[in-house]
């Protein structure tokens, strides 16, 4: 019997690599069958049958390897000289790193929340505010000629002392200020009166729907305030603020919010404010002035007192939006010129035990 023969070849695979193909020859049940052998891998056998034992993986020498024009070109690519191009791009993108590293991080004064303003504080701001040219056009009084001036001197209410004069012609003075977004106080009572109204702690955008919420009826709070000017924030910031009106303010608040009574609740604070500056400039409120010897506190409880008045109203009969003509109408009529006390609080809650 003959001596089993091979014959080895070699062929040059790709890139560069050499394939060494071997025949080989099995006997099979007396048929002999041959098979190329290439780096040592038979066709048609998967590797795992080699990697389990039943055949030996042959390696490529380093010979071989070192042939390969791939593993050289990846060999020796980072000694290969770079470009103009791609040197300064590689050295900018460095420096733009460094610079990165290096810049510190600004906390900006936005990120924290404004903080709140006591009533006191904002009615600070604009009695050391210039406000000469705004004096100029205030109506503090109700101009009466002929019998009607008669009248009222001989049977309507006493006149104001002299020495408050200055602190009245204040707050007609405040209903002449428009909202100013470059003054720092004036947005700091925007923001304190949504954050007390709704809870938030965060602040809210100057513009937007969210005003919508607390009772404005646009995204701008200032086109509400035509006819009250500043002063109508100052007594929303009053009754949020206090300690003993703020549980009166988130009731009206509340019932604001009902499903069927709701109402705009800023634009009633508003409305509550026309209603003390009428009061105010007719000298209703003359002789508890006088008495007390201030005008910006009696008017304030003025004020609650109209705002309370309209809600015990607003809620026992229950009223709606479509009611709030009517009401308010009523609510402005409540007192009467030349009458000692507005008639409509003689049966209600005395407000820090003063009449009015």
């Amino acid at each position: 019997m003959e001596e089993d023969s091979g014959v080895t070849s070699h062929t040059e695979g790709l890139n560069g690599v050499s394939h060494e193909c071997k025949e080989t020859e099995e006997l099979t049940n007396g048929h002999s069958n041959h098979r190329p052998v290439i780096n040592g891998l038979t066709p048609g056998h998967s590797v795992k049958e080699h990697a389990n034992g039943s055949s030996l993986l042959k390696s490529l020498p380093i010979s071989a390897l070192k042939q390969n024009g791939l593993l050289q070109s990846l060999a020796t690519g980072g000694e290969q000289p770079k470009t103009e191009e791609e040197s300064a791009e590689v050295e900018q993108a460095r420096e733009e790193w460094e610079a990165l590293e290096s810049i510190q991080p600004v906390v900006s004064e936005e990120s924290s929340p404004t903080p709140l303003i006591s009533f006191n504080e904002a009615l600070q701001h604009f009695q050391t505010t210039d406000l000469g040219e705004v004096l100029k056009n205030i109506q503090p009084t109700i101009r009466r000629t002929g019998l009607a001036a008669i009248t009222h001197f001989l049977f309507g209410p006493p006149r104001l002392h002299r020495e408050l004069l200055e602190e009245r012609d204040l707050v007609f003075a405040i209903a002449q200020c428009s909202l100013d977004n470059s003054q720092a106080v004036h947005m700091r009572v925007l923001q304190t009166i949504y954050k007390r109204l709704t809870g938030s702690k965060q602040d809210c955008p100057r513009f937007g729907t969210h005003w919508e919420n607390v009772g404005f009826q646009g995204t701008d709070p200032a086109t509400d305030l035509r006819g009250t000017g500043f002063l109508g924030l100052m007594h929303t910031l009053y009754l949020v603020m206090d300690p003993e009106t703020l549980p009166l303010a988130r009731d009206i608040y509340k019932l604001s919010q009902h499903p069927t009574q709701n109402f705009p609740f800023c634009v009633m604070s508003i409305n509550m404010t026309r209603i003390a500056l009428h009061a105010l400039r007719e000298e209703a409120l003359s002789k508890e002035c006088n008495r007390r010897q201030q005008v910006v506190g009696v008017l304030n409880e003025f004020y609650v007192a109209t705002f309370l008045h309209l809600y015990q109203l607003w809620k026992s009969q229950q009223k709606t939006i479509s009611d709030s003509g009517f009401v308010l109408k009523g609510n402005s009529l409540c007192f009467t010129p030349g009458l000692r006390k507005p008639s409509c609080f003689q049966n209600h809650v005395i407000i820090n035990n003063i009449p009015l």
